[in-house]
């Protein structure tokens, strides 16, 4: 892991070359992914790299967490806090919708978590604009092959450093870094409401899902969960579809 390490390291630093910009920059949100890929960033680009915590509805304990990976590391670091522009925006979307009778309960509360990411994802790409960084992510191979990640959010990035490694595999790279005990142990959640963890949403656990990838046997019901997702979800790792050509004019 020592190896792999240095060679993620390696691969940002020529990244940072090849765009011909400063450095880079990850939304650090008190799980273990944003932790591992802040210290990578760190050690990549040391005094160009930058931490942002963007709370947003968030719990106290994942922003704590979040301050610890800061701490920890000592990377340089932002907070901006999102709340407020998320309930004006989200609530002047609503009351719209509602005028014209067309507002689904059912989907609110998606739309509400949804928001709250891709917001996130703007405000890395401004500040990533004012610095001259790349954005980079910090989905797994599991969250990549199922989807779990909101397109144009979480999804919406320059960098991912962590897409070929399995979760376990970055909880392996979290101890090598010295990431922080409680955030390797915690339940993975993206903090999206009261509750919520990954693996009760998916319906499948990342230990499953990780055999899946790697080719091992998984019982029947979580491989249909996990293919179900990936085939669900083969939009958000596609570029935008396109009609195609036939002769010089579309088919």
């Amino acid at each position: 892991m020592h190896e792999q390490v240095d060679a993620i390291v390696g691969w940002l630093q020529q990244k940072v070359k090849e765009a011909n910009v400063d450095g880079l920059l990850v939304g650090v949100s008190g799980g273990i992914d944003s932790a591992v890929v802040a210290n990578l960033i760190k050690r990549a680009c040391p005094d160009k790299s930058l931490g942002v915590i963007m709370p947003c509805k968030s719990s106290p304990e994942d922003e704590n967490h979040a301050q610890a990976v800061i701490d920890t590391c000592g990377i340089d670091h932002l907070t901006i806090d999102l709340t407020e522009t998320h309930e004006m925006m989200f609530s002047t979307i609503k009351n719209q919708l509602q005028t014209k009778d067309d507002f689904h309960a059912s989907q609110e509360q998606l739309a509400d978590a949804n928001l709250r990411a891709r917001l996130r994802m703007s405000t890395l790409y401004t500040l990533a604009t004012n610095y001259r960084y790349l954005v980079v992510g910090t989905d797994n191979a599991a969250e990549w092959y199922t989807g779990y990640f909101t397109k144009y959010g979480d999804g919406g990035v320059d960098l991912v450093p962590l897409v070929n490694y399995t979760k376990g595999e970055v909880r392996e790279m979290a101890r090598l870094l010295e990431v922080p005990a409680e955030i390797i142990e915690k339940k993975p959640s993206a903090g999206l409401w009261e509750d919520q963890t990954d693996e009760n949403e998916m319906g499948t656990t990342y230990h499953m899902i990780d055999k899946h990838i790697r080719g091992e046997a998984v019982p029947d019901k979580d491989r249909e969960i996990i293919e179900s997702l990936h085939r669900r979800s083969a939009h958000k790792r596609q570029l935008a579809a396109a009609p195609p050509k036939f002769n010089g004019g579309l088919i």
